[in-house]
């Protein structure tokens, strides 16, 4: 598959194991990871960090397949998780980091198209939550907005 910013082919990579129930090896009970998760959401871990801590450190491999329910579901039924979405969040926070040094060097153009390319990205991520009901109808992207929403 090709590259969308890129005139390149991607490579394959590794990929996970397929698993179809909860490991034996792995001594959590679907509880456990529940409080687990909602205990690292409190310490302001996103869902890939969350994910990550529980994998490494409490040998969880899969939180879907210890609870029968993502990290994200977890977090939304105990109103935990965020308004917008991780991954856009983290768009926008590098468009803003983008911004922040364009105002400072101004004539980086190399920049400038990195930050065209990330707002495109964000673009076709809002236009996907609101397709899906994730984000309001009504809500809308400039980069003013991300630097108050994301900081």
């Amino acid at each position: 598959m090709a590259r969308i910013h890129a005139r390149k082919k991607g490579r394959s990579g590794s990929h996970a194991i397929n698993r179809d129930n909860h490991p034996s090896w792995s001594p959590v009970s679907s509880k456990d990871v529940e409080t687990l998760v909602i205990e690292k959401s409190k310490e302001g871990l996103s869902t890939a960090q969350i994910g990550a801590v529980l994998r490494d450190a409490h040998g969880i491999p899969s939180v879907k397949l210890a609870t029968n329910s993502s990290i994200n579901g977890i977090l939304k039924k105990n109103n935990l998780s965020s308004e917008i979405p991780e991954d856009l969040s983290n768009m926008m926070r590098k468009a803003v980091r983008l911004g922040e040094h364009l105002d400072k060097n101004p004539k980086d153009i190399h920049n400038k198209r990195a930050l065209q390319l990330t707002e495109s990205k964000i673009m076709r991520l809002v236009g996907y939550y609101k397709d899906n009901s994730v984000l309001p109808s009504d809500w809308k992207y400039s980069l003013a907005t991300a630097k108050l929403t994301v900081g």
